[in-house]
């Protein structure tokens, strides 16, 4: 094999939050994606950041190295490291791009810098061993919903997208965990607010809808409802909580998926797409997933879902997308600085 027919080998590095992660990408195919989280903010109902920046220095080793040797690669065989730039926590950030300058650097490779939202994309062009699947063809719209970004984005290829709609306050997956932890649920609340809906009525109760115009979305006035609501009924009644919980998460997350996929059926309409996407954490959510493959069959959408493993933080969608920015020569250099908040251009 000459040099020329050699795959293209991605490191990819993801430290935006509290979960610390390794994958290596072969051009588009996925090798190994190692993932390390940190439970030990579950003890303070959310992520705490300087905790978080300490346990990616611990981990940030360790993981890249079983990431590795999973993959089956030798280090000097890497092509190029890719690495999340923004947008999330400063200090998380910091650990992972240091990380990925220093590897770079020792291995005289090109370094990628990654937009988060971006590899949240294109998590769907991710291919895996032995397995069929078709990607999204151009263009195509991308629903992205987690915890820190609501958007409607516009992909015209791998690199060349359009966000036309985003949240202007509170995230989808900050409004599920915000009221989450209004009704006493440990962090993350978001899951456990999916798992107790399945047995819950959700037309029970009515939340506040948020009215904003165009595509993008606002939740904190439904929080605020949502606070509101469930402290006026429980100084009728101290148990209502628990009495109500699973109708409560019900209405709640049916209310949170109207407001979502009313402005993504406004978007698909307007713009005459009809190739539909979802990506991000609270893609995980089954009651989206549900209502998301209901509108596809009435309105003959080519709905794209990920496998639960791609939804949430990863590094693989790093790394894919580090490999489409690596063919197109787009490297950066040792003196950027991470960013806490961004959005795509």
């Amino acid at each position: 094999m000459t040099s020329k027919d050699k795959p293209i080998l991605i490191l990819g590095i993801e430290s935006s939050c509290d979960d610390t992660a390794a994958a290596i990408i072969s051009n588009d195919l996925i090798l190994s994606n190692e993932v390390s989280g940190q439970s030990i903010h579950m003890a303070y109902g959310g992520v705490v950041p300087e905790l978080a920046s300490r346990a990616h220095q611990q981990n940030i080793i360790p993981v890249v190295d079983l990431a590795i040797k999973k993959a089956g690669v030798k280090v000097e065989d890497i092509s190029a490291v890719a690495f999340t730039r923004g947008p999330g926590l400063l200090g998380s950030l910091l650990v992972g791009t240091s990380f990925a300058k220093g590897f770079a650097l020792s291995r005289n490779i090109p370094l990628i810098e990654v937009n988060h939202l971006q590899g949240h994309v294109l998590a769907h062009f991710i291919k895996e061993p032995e397995i069929e699947k078709k990607n999204p063809s151009f263009p195509f719209i991308c629903l992205l919903v987690s915890g820190g970004n609501s958007q409607i984005i516009v992909v015209r290829d791998y690199l060349d997208m359009d966000v036309i709609g985003q949240t202007i306050d509170d995230a989808a997956g900050e409004a599920f965990d915000k009221c989450a932890k209004v009704m006493g649920l440990p962090y993350p609340g978001g899951p456990l607010i999916d798992k107790l809906a399945k047995e819950g009525n959700p037309k029970a109760f009515v939340f506040s809808k948020p009215s904003v115009p165009g595509y993008d979305y606002s939740f904190s006035g439904l929080k605020t409802s949502f606070l509101y609501f469930i402290r006026d009924q429980m100084k009728v009644n101290p148990n209502f909580i628990e009495e109500n919980k699973a109708d409560i998460c019900a209405s709640l997350q049916e209310i949170i998926i109207e407001v979502l996929m009313t402005k993504l059926v406004k978007a698909a309409k307007e713009t005459g797409i009809r190739t539909v996407s979802v990506a991000g954490g609270v893609s995980a959510n089954s009651g989206l997933r549900n209502a998301l493959l209901a509108m596809a069959q009435i309105h003959g959408w080519e709905m794209h879902i990920l496998p639960f493993k791609f939804t949430t933080d990863n590094a693989a969608m790093i790394a894919i997308t580090g490999y489409y920015k690596f063919l197109k020569g787009e490297f950066a250099t040792q003196d950027l600085a991470p960013y806490s908040r961004v959005t795509m251009k």
